[in-house]
């Protein structure tokens, strides 16, 4: 089992991140940013408040200006001992008072903000009521690359949240599978996904015969079989960076056409991956995988998109799916997991997380995508 690894960002750090993003926004024609608790509060701060309430938690990035974050008073100790706490200024306020009056001082009146995805309905409307010439775009929509680029600490944590995942397969198709449930065998992906060092366990996909034509199956009460095709897919956060993968086993020898399907979803994740260089388009990631598939007759039971964007959350921005013309760049982390799923009959699923270099790309998971055997 496996511990933490021994990377810690600065308040430098914090403070870099920070002036990035509002830059950005001031690029792209905003006046500010307004983030709530919530991965982007973490990224740019390294704080997370000790419980997420009612009352109004936000930051308030706007370039030229040092970044406010304004809490309630009875948090702000907490927020001061954040490791991003000495890039900030913290405004802190009391119950009785008006922090939306206190948080629009700060603000132009008629301004265009990018507010986090999260963000209460609650305070955005009381926002509005107090800016009323101010509006409002959702930061993925303003700004879907904020933190798609990894700098090399991160994509050390992502690394090593990689290589726990991988730690996780090699014990897992070691334990029995034949004659236990689905469920049984989620509760030991999530155990050994935090003996090696995950503090979150975001999904144990378990999903035997018939279930693995479900790309989103919840692992239930179905007893495994000899003859089963099994998709796992498990992943979480490990040191605050997120794994993701994906393996198919069989319990017991494949016919030849599980053998076949399962050959093709491999030549098509490597294909997908060897799509992967700087100013390529996430599409062509999409189209390189989804071209095997298809030519092998298959193309129908490949049923979403190649992948997804994974750093302090498991999914977002970038997406590998058609009509995405966003280049790729060094430092960008997705997944490449097509699959082929058969209703009623089984399904294959192999993903690996992979992040785009100076001249290609690199998995960070490096188990076998060969059809693995389990008894």
């Amino acid at each position: 089992m496996t511990g933490s690894t021994a990377v810690t960002f600065t308040a430098d750090d914090y403070r870099a991140r920070m002036e990035r993003a509002a830059r950005a926004a001031a690029e792209s024609g905003l006046a500010g940013l307004l983030v709530a608790p919530g991965p982007d509060l973490v990224w740019l701060t390294g704080y997370t408040p000790p419980a997420v309430t009612e009352r109004l938690t936000l930051l308030v990035l706007t370039a030229g200006q040092d970044p406010v974050l304004v809490v309630p008073a009875l948090e702000a100790p907490d927020a001061h001992r954040a490791a991003g706490a000495a890039a900030l200024t913290l405004r802190d306020w009391t119950d009785g008072k008006d922090p939306y009056a206190a948080t629009a001082a700060l603000l132009d009146s008629s301004g265009r903000f990018g507010i986090s995805d999260n963000a209460w309905a609650l305070h955005l409307l009381a926002l509005q009521q107090a800016l009323p010439g101010s509006s409002y775009a959702s930061l993925t929509e303003a700004l879907p690359m904020l933190r798609a680029v990894k700098d090399a600490a991160e994509l050390d944590l992502m690394a090593a949240a990689g290589a726990a995942a991988d730690a996780t397969f090699e014990e897992i198709r070691n334990v029995p599978f034949a004659g236990r449930r689905e469920s049984e065998v989620a509760a030991d992906l999530d155990r050994l996904l935090r003996g090696h060092g995950h503090e979150q366990v975001d999904f144990t996909i378990v999903a035997s015969g018939p279930n693995g034509a479900n790309p989103h199956h919840e692992a239930g009460e179905r007893v495994i079989a000899r003859g089963d095709m099994i998709v796992l897919d498990f992943g979480g956060l490990r040191d605050g960076y997120g794994s993701d993968t994906s393996r198919t086993v069989h319990v017991g020898e494949p016919t030849d056409e599980e053998r076949r399907v399962h050959d093709i979803v491999r030549e098509a994740q490597e294909a997908g991956f060897r799509a992967v260089r700087p100013g390529a388009a996430c599409q062509d990631v999409d189209r390189a995988a989804r071209r095997v598939i298809a030519d092998a007759g298959y193309g129908e039971y490949f049923i979403h998109r190649t992948g997804h964007g994974i750093g302090v959350t498991t999914h977002e921005p970038p997406y590998m799916i058609e009509g995405e013309e966003r280049p790729l760049v060094p430092g960008m982390c997705f997944s490449v997991e097509p699959g082929i799923y058969l209703p009623g009959r089984f399904g294959v699923r192999i993903e690996d997380i992979v992040t785009v270099t100076e001249d290609g790309g690199r998995r960070l998971n490096t188990t076998t995508r060969e059809l693995v055997i389990v008894e």
